[in-house]
């Protein structure tokens, strides 16, 4: 993959679920605690920051 496509995938990922986790955004506060507690926006989290390691990590190539 293209290493600025997988810094932009990683950082659009965590911005968004972290945006979702504060709730200032479509209203979700409270649908994002109850999405955390089943684990998925930890994934997002998770995804979001392995795309932008792989993408910094291809920079240094």
């Amino acid at each position: 993959m293209n290493k600025w496509l997988e810094i932009l995938v990683g950082l659009i990922l965590i911005i968004a679920a972290v945006v979702a986790w504060i709730g200032k955004f479509w209203g979700m506060g409270e649908a994002a605690l109850i999405v955390l507690k089943g684990g998925i926006l930890w994934l997002l989290i998770i995804v979001g920051l392995l795309f932008l390691l792989l993408g910094i990590s291809d920079l240094k190539e």
